[in-house]
């Protein structure tokens, strides 16, 4: 018997429960274990607030950066959510005081050479130093949001492959930009540039507690007999 819960409580369990199902059973059928399922959620959450809010250019494309899979694995993940397919998975860097084969520390300052979490829009693409590459909009304040101001983009580079893993043990890190594979990186900006979502995640209390995108839900006071 539930005792103390309101028809409009019980409603709000009944809604909250069929967004939780619907989400597990997208994560399910995209069969990527790799990907943590914190990740996902918490990706989606986001998303959604952005689309709500008309920042994005396609309503179905997602890519997650998993910054909690070490460096050796693959943790850079593009999905089709309508589809419920992974389009496309990848090696990404992390910055060079963000940690060494794992990532552990985030800042949104300028010449830090670390790694920024959150949301991010996709922008326009440009040649630069390293060659091909894709601006990225930091849209969470204090979070990510000098990402602009500190260059960071997606780009290709030599370290990160798998001869750079088997010589060192780990790929190589950069000054905060997510780098690629250099054989993969045009593909992958491709398909995600011009106003697509970026989400960049790691377990950090810190972020979720500040996150704008990512509010928790409040779920209603009950009690079981």
């Amino acid at each position: 018997m539930i005792l103390g819960a309101s028809s409009s409580n019980t409603n709000l369990i009944n809604s909250t429960n069929k967004i939780a199902n619907a989400v597990i059973e997208v994560y399910n059928k995209l069969k990527i274990k790799e990907l943590s399922y914190d990740a996902f959620n918490i990706a989606l959450s986001g998303f959604n607030k952005l689309q709500d809010n008309n920042l994005l250019a396609n309503d179905s494309l997602i890519t997650i950066i998993d910054y909690s899979l070490p460096s050796t694995q693959n943790r850079l993940f593009i999905i089709d959510l309508k589809n419920q397919k992974v389009i496309k998975e990848s090696l990404v860097a992390h910055g060079k005081k963000t940690g060494d084969i794992y990532a552990e520390y985030f800042s949104n300052k300028l010449q830090s050479h670390k790694s920024s979490l959150g949301f991010f829009i996709t922008e326009d693409t440009y040649q630069g130093k390293h060659g091909y590459s894709l601006r990225l909009n930091g849209v969470e304040e204090n979070i990510n949001n000098n990402a602009m101001e500190r260059a960071i983009v997606i780009h290709g580079a030599n370290y990160v492959s798998e001869k750079y893993i088997n010589k060192y043990g780990r790929i190589g890190r950069s000054f905060g930009c997510p780098a690629l594979p250099v054989d993969q990186n045009q593909e992958i900006i491709d398909l995600i540039k011009n106003n697509t979502c970026l989400f960049i995640y790691y377990p950090s209390g810190e972020y979720l507690a500040n996150s704008g995108l990512i509010a928790p839900v409040q779920y209603p006071q009950i009690f079981v007999e």
